[in-house]
């Protein structure tokens, strides 16, 4: 009928899951709730530990909170935004991820209550950004500067980053080791870990065994007796294919039907060996390094001619050796050629049999090892966390030359501020700024109820000491208030600032959610669709109403 109009049906796929408004900022709040909880009772030097068991039933104990949420087997799609805070954290600060989780779970418990109140989720976010700005500008303000030659500094960074963990009675050792690998591989300033610094374990003895060696380690040996155990500015080839002779890629069969045939086959082989052999001697290498398998016969040619020879290496350590000592990683080695060489000071080899090392040291390009010794694989586990996260922290402060105090110090000086902040600020954001202000202090909070202390009695009294001690923080062993940076208790500024950062960005994310959307798999039920929207079964768009 002329001018009747119909309103415009909606189609959703009766396999999806749909959750909108308020059920879905409750539901994704709920998540990240969830998360922030599971790593809150690991937080500070005296957080608890975490035992996590894959499927293979391999067992991993720490209180490091990257590494708990990364092995986790999450599924819902806030919570896995979540984890990506924590994960972002630890690439950008190297420490600090449980707090960052913390905060962002608090940030969104306190943006749950305004909710409730009529608060709009759009405001709630401004807010959390103004606060944000704001917070990472006192904590500028807050911070202390050092150079990166105060090597007293840098110990203590370390030392804080590495009390709590399993090393902790190793803890005036081993940030020793820690400045002391960041010191040798830095750089004008700039600071590469990941690529200057390995990483080896050594199960056996205890944590103050651990060494650090310039140069790499490779739990490797000479394949021949004859061949030489030192070599003086080592010319070192590496390649990346097998040094053997090629099979065949399919199933096949050779019939030979005399001993002539037998020798000539045989022959073809060693020539094509003798050939592979011949190559790398020609290109004056005094070592080899082979990431596949190596003949024997090709070493029978090689020990010949003086040339030190190691197979199997792993990739990681062949890129590690081609960084330090500018070889070329070469595919086949008949195209070795001279330029493809990298050089040493020095390849020796130490111990035979199954504790056979080899070293390279005097390399071009600067390189460290960090050798972990402990009783038992879980202990260097926990050890190698450890490092891992003190040597990050070291280059954050090499590079940004700014520190903070610890223990909740900075933490407090941010809530304070932002209240302050509060204050000058007109309308419902005021709201949100005092919000973020108490999920800050749910740092402070959480460290002081992990050390056994009432953390409502701990968080007062750090509010009114901190206005007379500046760097005032809690002493998680006796909960006295005292000086954190006199205690020798300091954080890098990136730490903190990239928590802050995180965290807002993560929960302003989560509060700009309104509708979600979620297919399910295909063993599941029907999912009957919502009363509110509009379908029409078994009825093809041509025969709906109003349609031609």
């Amino acid at each position: 009928m002329a001018g009747q109009q119909y309103s415009q049906p909606m189609y959703i796929n009766p396999n999806k899951q749909r959750s909108s408004g308020r059920d879905a900022l409750s539901m994704n709040i709920n998540a990240a709730k969830a998360v922030a909880n599971v790593v809150r009772s690991t937080l500070g030097p005296k957080g608890m530990d975490k035992m996590l068991v894959n499927s293979v039933g391999d067992i991993i104990l720490t209180n490091d909170g990257a590494t708990i949420l990364d092995e986790m087997d999450i599924e819902h799609p806030t919570a896995k935004m979540i984890v990506e805070v924590s994960s972002t954290q630890d690439n950008v600060a190297g420490d600090g991820t449980t707090s960052a989780v913390v905060i962002t779970g608090e940030l969104m418990d306190k943006a749950e209550e305004m909710v409730h109140k009529g608060v709009h989720p759009t405001i709630i976010a401004k807010g959390y950004k103004m606060a944000a700005y704001k917070a990472q500008e006192i904590l500028e303000n807050y911070a202390i500067t050092t150079t990166k030659g105060d090597r007293e500094v840098l110990e203590k960074i370390a030392k804080t980053s590495i009390t709590g963990k399993a090393s902790e009675s190793y803890g005036d050792y081993l940030p020793k080791i820690c400045v002391d690998a960041v010191t040798a591989i830095e750089d004008n300033g700039e600071v590469n870990v990941e690529g200057n610094i390995l990483i080896t374990q050594e199960v056996g003895g205890k944590a103050s065994d651990t060494e650090l060696i310039s140069g790499i380690m490779l739990n490797k040996g000479r394949l021949h007796s004859n061949m030489p155990k030192k070599i003086q500015n080592a010319k070192i080839a590496l390649v990346n294919a097998p040094i053997e002779v090629e099979k065949t890629h399919i199933d096949s069969k050779v019939q030979i039907s005399s001993p002539d045939e037998m020798s000539a086959c045989t022959d073809r082989e060693e020539s094509q060996l003798k050939e592979m052999a011949e190559s790398v001697i020609s290109s004056g290498a005094d070592a080899i390094f082979c990431s596949k398998g190596l003949d024997d016969r090709a070493v029978h040619y090689l020990q010949k001619n003086g040339i030190f020879a190691a197979r199997r290496v792993g990739s990681s350590e062949m890129k590690s050796l081609s960084h330090a000592t500018g070889a070329r990683l070469v595919q086949d080695v008949n195209e070795l050629e001279e330029t493809d060489l990298g050089t040493a000071g020095l390849v020796e080899q130490e111990g035979e049999f199954d504790n056979t090392k080899t070293y390279i040291k005097g390399c071009p390009n600067k390189i460290v090892t960090i050798i972990i010794h402990g009783g038992t694989e879980h202990v260097t586990d926990n050890i190698e966390r450890a490092i891992d996260d003190a040597l990050k922290v070291i280059k954050a402060v090499v590079e940004d030359g700014k520190i903070v105090p610890g223990g909740g110090a900075s933490e407090i000086e941010v809530a304070l501020g932002l209240r302050d902040y509060a204050v000058s600020i007109g309308g419902r954001q005021q709201l949100a700024i005092s919000a973020f202000a108490d999920a800050v202090e749910s740092i402070p909070k959480s460290l002081a109820t992990n050390a056994g202390f009432d953390s409502i009695d701990s968080l007062l009294e750090l509010r009114t000491k901190h206005s007379s001690i500046e760097n005032a923080g809690i002493n998680l062993n006796t909960g006295e208030t005292i000086d954190m940076y006199k205690s020798n208790i300091v954080d890098p500024l990136r730490v903190k600032t990239q928590a802050i950062k995180s965290a807002s960005e993560a929960a302003v994310m989560v509060l700009r959610i309104d509708d979600v959307l979620r297919s399910q798999k295909q063993s599941m039920p029907d999912v009957k669709p919502e009363h509110n929207v509009n379908t029409y079964e078994g009825m093809t768009p041509p025969q709906m109403p109003g349609r031609r």
